[in-house]
């Protein structure tokens, strides 16, 4: 990917982020989400690419969102597939807490694995466990 294309996707996540923040505290996570979408589709739609969303969160969360299938982008530029969450932490954001964090991926058309909507069980873990979890 051209390194211009990095920053302006590094404009798209700090416009999401600073578009939430200003819904910090207020106990309503939908609309700290729909002002980081409008936010990041605002921006997206300043990059020259041929973007389409084909992954995004607001289906499972009938929240704001970015619609998969959804073309960003100028229409000039690469050809490419985004999978966002303009914030990730909506419930912290209304809540006041940290941690909350605005996603951005964005690769060749047709790289990412179109898996089901679903909520997944995580754990992370250093080296040592980890032969033990293979």
């Amino acid at each position: 990917m051209k390194r211009e294309l990095a920053i302006e996707f590094s404009r798209v996540t700090e416009a999401a982020a600073l578009a939430g923040y200003k819904w910090l505290g207020r106990g309503d996570k939908n609309l700290a989400d729909n002002a980081a979408v409008q936010a990041m589709r605002i921006m997206l739609n300043k990059v020259d690419i041929d973007g389409q969303i084909v992954i995004g969160e607001g289906e499972i969360d009938e929240a704001p969102m970015l619609y998969i299938g959804e073309q960003v982008g100028t229409g000039k530029g690469d050809a490419v597939d985004i999978a966002v969450d303009p914030i990730e932490g909506t419930r912290m954001t209304a809540m006041g807490q940290s941690n909350a964090l605005a996603v951005l991926a964005v690769g060749d058309k047709g790289s990412f694995l179109n898996a089901p909507d679903m909520y997944m069980e995580k754990i992370a873990v250093g080296p040592v466990p980890k032969a033990r979890l293979t």
